[in-house]
């Protein structure tokens, strides 16, 4: 990774670009904030060290103008200071840092905070991967819209309701959040293996098309295992591939294509079942109009501990407002672009 060093003190630089070498780092060193900015908007760099005291423009003036919107990407911004009062690490918050360092640094910290830096670039890179790939299955379905957006933050929203004095409370981690929201997107990824026939058929499907369409669990179950099977310690490609597999998967034992029932079938999966049910509701179709919100959450309620995981439901109706709120907000959305 290339790393932009920003410090009018050419020891302290030094010293902070042979630490980055150690660990396989490229370093590029700037002496004040000014000629940082420049290289900012001319190199593809993703994490930066800046000094806060420095000529021309200080590491809190050139904090806050990389976080004002013109650059197209995120830049992870650690902040080197000879003061570590927490007035200061509210200011250096505040302009949009996401970590400090305090001179005089300690070689194995710094190490410590870039890896830490990594991590959280890696994860977006990831996650703008896994949208990306949903996309482009969603893509051949032009009656979606912004299904994918609802779809996660549906889940989203559902997730953190049973986060709160429910029986899956324990089971629901930070981790556990981060990666439903991500790798909910990813819940149709097989239907690209589904012919257009059946698809984008402009109506209601046969007996065997709808054999055909089930397939899509399958499919993308079977796409996301090969990975997973590659990776195993990927914990969000194993959320990913329980989500494809069965979140057509029924409470009552009555889904596909497993049949599974109640708590066989992946709480991830469960989530993703009711959030896609309810959007497949409320959004419009080739053969029928989109249904009301009343009107899918009867059809949810019917649903309780048949086709729905009777606590979901309840934490279904909890939110509900919420809900509403996120489907009407990503659709003025989607309608402004």
């Amino acid at each position: 990774m290339l790393i932009l060093v920003v410090d009018d003190d050419p020891i302290a630089c030094e010293m902070l670009a042979h630490t980055l070498q150690e660990v396989g780092h490229d370093v590029h060193m700037c002496s004040d904030g000014a000629e940082a900015w420049r290289v900012l908007n001319e190199t593809d760099i993703r994490l930066m060290i800046t000094d806060w005291e420095m000529p021309e423009m200080n590491g809190i003036e050139l904090c806050k103008k990389v976080r004002d919107g013109s650059l197209n990407r995120y830049v992870y911004t650690v902040i080197l200071t000879a003061h570590g009062s927490d007035e200061d690490v509210i200011a250096g918050l505040d302009a949009g840092a996401d970590d400090f360092l305090v001179k005089p640094f300690n070689p194995e910290e710094v190490k410590v905070r870039v890896r830490a830096g990594e991590r959280l670039i890696s994860l977006e890179t990831r996650d703008i991967v896994i949208f990306t790939l949903a996309k482009l299955a969603d893509s051949r379905d032009p009656e979606t819209g912004a299904h994918l957006e609802r779809i996660q933050s549906y889940c989203e929203i559902l997730t953190n309701a049973l986060d709160e004095g429910t029986p899956y409370s324990d089971e629901i981690t930070g981790e556990f959040k981060r990666a439903i929201v991500t790798t909910s997107a990813l819940h149709d990824i097989g239907k690209v293996g589904i012919p257009d026939s059946v698809l984008l058929k402009p109506g209601r499907l046969s007996e065997q098309e709808f054999e055909i369409m089930r397939q899509h669990t399958v499919i993308g179950g079977e796409t996301l295992k090969a990975a997973l099977d590659a990776y195993p310690n990927a914990a969000y490609l194993r959320m990913a591939y329980e989500i494809a597999i069965s979140h057509h998967e029924r409470w009552d034992g009555n889904g596909y294509p497993h049949k599974l029932k109640e708590l066989e079938i992946p709480l991830s999966a469960r989530i993703c079942a009711l959030a896609d049910v309810y959007d497949a509701l409320t959004s419009r179709r080739v053969y029928k109009d989109a249904f009301t919100h009343t009107v899918a959450k009867n059809i949810i309620e019917e649903g309780n501990g048949t086709h729905f995981d009777p606590v979901i439901v309840d934490a279904f109706l909890a939110v509900e407002s919420k809900i509403i709120e996120a489907g009407q907000r990503i659709n003025a959305e989607a309608d402004e672009d």
